[in-house]
């Protein structure tokens, strides 16, 4: 039998040791060069996004931050008038946090969504990033239920197997409308 040496501990130690603080080197610098890219393209995705869901929006004011954890951002038209509002929601999904942009004309109706980020199952879930899903939601207002068989009226029909993240995209979409009726009856009041 051989007898184990300190050198033949020490030597693949260390070796392991000097690869891992190379690779953890690389990853730093690698996320110093890139983060301020990546915050900037954040920044003109959500750009882009406002103008998606609320398309008459023409002019977009400052995002501020509510109370209950939602972002709003009002639009305003080429008049220069009030277009609607548009809401930063998540709610938890099947694989985590699912974070929805909504759009709402000064009506109050739905005018679009556009799902931000997810970690939704591929092929299920991750559907609720699909045009067909998102139109679900186009000219509806006041609070939506999931149906599994329809969508109309209040019902927002489910996502086929992906029940779950169809549940998040529209509890997201109903804490959107309730700060909206908030916000509307606010400018009411006040």
């Amino acid at each position: 039998m051989k007898k184990i040496s300190v050198k033949d501990i020490l030597v693949p130690t260390v070796a392991l040791l000097v690869f891992c603080l190379v690779a953890t080197a690389l990853l730093a610098g690698t996320n110093m060069i890139t983060k301020d890219k990546i915050a900037q393209n954040a920044v003109e995705t959500e750009k882009a996004s406002r103008m998606v869901v609320l398309p008459e929006g023409k002019e977009f004011g400052e995002v501020k931050a509510l109370d209950s954890g939602l972002t709003v951002c009002e639009a305003k038209n080429a008049e220069g008038k009030t277009a609607g509002y548009v809401f930063t929601s998540g709610a938890k999904g099947y694989g985590g946090t699912v974070l929805v942009m909504v759009g709402i004309d000064a009506e109050g109706t739905v005018t679009g969504i556009e799902i931000l980020s997810h970690a939704e199952t591929p092929g299920l879930g991750a559907n609720a990033t699909k045009d067909s899903f998102k139109e679900r939601f186009i000219g509806k207002s006041g609070e939506l239920t999931v149906d599994k068989n329809s969508n109309d009226g209040q019902n927002v029909q489910a996502i086929t197997a992906a029940t779950i993240t169809s549940k998040a995209v529209t509890s997201a979409v109903n804490a959107a409308i309730a700060e909206f009726e908030n916000i509307k009856g606010g400018a009411e009041n006040g």
